[in-house]
């Protein structure tokens, strides 16, 4: 199984600690919290990761080489110095990632989430990790339901914690769904993933789970200092 971990953002509202480091390599309990990714898709036994990279993406292979000291095989996909947003990000790295299902995780998350339990094979075109809504985003974005399928609209709302398992065919017709939003025309296109799902969930084709563990997005210097006391 292969991975894909989105490392391309900017990280503006964590300045100034991004000015000189992007996100994920900042350090949380003793190392960058991309390295915490890297570890856990080791065990699970994931061979190839690419990492998209944008913001200071001189800076990632410096900090995890080719992946061996994991016993991995790292890409680093570079988007330009405008990210390409999570759609285009993932459809670039198509490439390295093939034709079989794989896992994503955002590079800026910290999650106690045990990767083993995402199937190899989501029963439709995603699988996507739930978790409680922070404090920070109490709208939530989307509801799941008794059967484990992901809905874009009913209750209880919860926040998508940014780890999925996705089969390539969710991006087969992302143009159709993107239409002429701005970025859908430069290339390489520039487009967020979010209304691919919300196509699929319409169609009944992303299932679901709730974690109830410990998740953090990494999104502000307080954040970050939380996380790393606790």
């Amino acid at each position: 199984m292969k991975a894909l971990i989105f490392a391309a953002g900017k990280g503006e509202r964590m300045r100034p600690l991004t000015e000189r480091t992007p996100k994920p390599l900042l350090p949380v309990r003793g190392k960058p919290l991309i390295v915490w990714h890297l570890e856990k898709l080791a065990a699970l036994g994931v061979d190839e990761v690419v990492v998209n990279t944008s913001w200071l993406a001189e800076r990632f292979e410096p900090a995890l080489g080719d992946g061996g000291r994991w016993g991995l095989r790292l890409h680093y996909s570079y988007e330009g110095p405008e990210p390409l947003e999570t759609g285009g990000g993932m459809l670039q790295a198509m490439a390295r990632l093939g034709a079989a299902p794989f896992l994503a995780v955002n590079g800026d998350i910290w999650c106690d989430y045990d990767f083993a339990r995402l199937p190899r094979e989501p029963a439709g075109l995603a699988h996507l990790v739930l978790v409680d809504n922070p404090g920070h985003h109490p709208q939530g974005d989307f509801a799941l339901d008794a059967r484990g399928q992901v809905r874009c609209d009913g209750e209880p709302r919860l926040t998508f914690s940014g780890i999925g398992v996705y089969r390539p065919a969710l991006l087969s017709d992302w143009r159709a769904c993107i239409g002429e939003a701005p970025g859908a025309e430069l290339q390489p296109p520039r487009f967020k993933l979010a209304p691919l799902l919300r196509q699929a969930m319409r169609a009944g084709a992303v299932s679901g789970e709730h974690h109830r563990g410990t998740w953090t997005d990494v999104g502000t210097p307080e954040r970050l200092a939380a996380l790393d006391a606790g």
